[in-house]
């Protein structure tokens, strides 16, 4: 205390000193300055009304997560120390501590982190006990941070995912799954949660993909996912030729002409080609998908995510409906849209819209086109394994 009392008497007198803090206090990415203003830190009444609960006090809190990791790597860039260090403004108030930071090994950057529930800090305010629905601990991951030390190995990444609609070639998404794993390992799945922004929200679904593969189901928030890649464009060239071809042969009289499955099973066309597919990936399916469900925050002036509020259920983009998406009407992700009006580029792309006061968001359980492709994979999952906590 002493030598804090004489730290703050020798840089009072100065005029250089004094122009430091007012310049610190007013930093852009400070908490104060641009973070939520209406969030309450946890106290006692979490324990008989857990602020988690609430849609909106989650998706505030998961933001300003991976807006730390954000600040992380800028912290680091500008050498800050840790009085000076803007990251853990943003996850000290909900009584969170950092425990793993992610490196990419090919520029040093970090790129995402592992933030825990903060016991000590919680029961010196009074919260004996985790408030219901906050989770143990959560995996943020930012996304490009157009800084010189970052740029290259984002873009790159970025680049890789406009050419392939896949991430799983980069480091980063080794580095996340192995981190996800470890956590789900440690606290189940059931109390872990991953979230990602831009970049980092691809990273974020493809990783909760993965691990839904094996039957671990990981709560997944993704804030303005990436929906914009050449795969994606031929791959809609080729529905669109399948698409015509099938109206081509259903004006020939010759329409309802059998079929044979790999299995050798007889089918009919049309429904009886539904029926096959029904009968291809069983009833099992309903039961699993239930399971996971991830959460996806998109704005429709965002040209990086807005296909992602491309129907699935027009009967133009719907050609091959019968295998586009999950069977028996289920629901493949929670779909948040931004309805704010026509906004500028990097205004609806930003992270700060998703804790904003003025938010306005349209929500809906649906089954998107683009969700039902990058979801596929899952509609023929293997037995859920349970995640036991160690």
């Amino acid at each position: 205390m002493a030598k804090i009392g004489a730290a703050e008497i020798t840089l009072a007198p100065t005029k250089e000193n004094a122009t430091a803090l007012v310049k610190e206090e007013a930093h852009p990415y400070a908490f104060h300055v641009s973070g939520p203003r209406n969030v309450a830190s946890p106290n006692w009444r979490d324990l008989i009304n857990s602020s988690w609960k609430d849609p909106n006090h989650k998706r505030t809190v998961i933001a300003c997560f991976i807006q730390a990791v954000y600040l992380l790597e800028i912290d680091k860039q500008e050498n800050r120390t840790e009085e000076s260090a803007l990251a853990p403004k943003w996850w000290i108030p909900f009584k969170y501590r950092l425990t793993q930071t992610l490196i990419d090994e090919r520029d040093g950057s970090i790129y995402g982190a592992v933030l825990e529930w903060d016991r000590a800090a919680a029961m010196a305010d009074l919260v004996l006990i985790r408030p219901s629905g906050a989770p143990k601990a959560i995996l943020a991951l930012r996304g490009t941070l157009l800084k010189s030390s970052t740029i290259r190995r984002d873009i790159e990444d970025d680049l890789r995912f406009l050419a392939w609609e896949s991430l799983k070639g980069s480091v980063r998404f080794k580095g996340a799954l192995e981190a996800l794993r470890s956590v789900a390992g440690s606290y189940g799945s059931s109390n872990v949660c991953i979230a990602g922004h831009s970049l980092g929200a691809g990273f974020a679904l493809q990783v909760g993909k993965a691990l839904a593969k094996e039957g671990i189901y990981v709560d997944t928030h993704l804030f303005n996912p990436p929906s914009v890649s050449l795969a994606m464009s031929v791959r809609n060239i080729g529905e669109k030729a399948i698409f015509a071809w099938n109206r081509f042969k259903s004006m020939l009289p010759s329409s309802s002409v059998t079929q044979t499955s790999d299995e050798g099973q007889k089918i009919t066309s049309p429904a009886g080609f539904k029926n096959w597919v029904l009968h291809f990936y069983g009833d099992k399916t309903s039961s699993e998908l239930k399971k996971w469900v991830p959460h996806l925050y998109v704005n429709n002036s965002d040209y990086i995510c807005c296909y992602y509020t491309d129907p699935a259920g027009t009967v133009e983009n719907n050609a091959n409906k019968e295998n586009s998406g999950p069977i028996n009407g289920q629901v493949a992700a929670k779909l948040f849209v931004m309805s704010k009006g026509k906004q500028k580029f990097l205004e609806a792309h930003g992270l700060q819209q998703w804790w904003s006061d003025d938010l306005e968001l349209q929500m809906s359980l649906q089954n998107s086109k683009l969700i039902s492709r990058q979801l596929r994979s899952l509609y023929s999952l293997p037995a859920p394994q349970k995640t036991p906590v160690q």
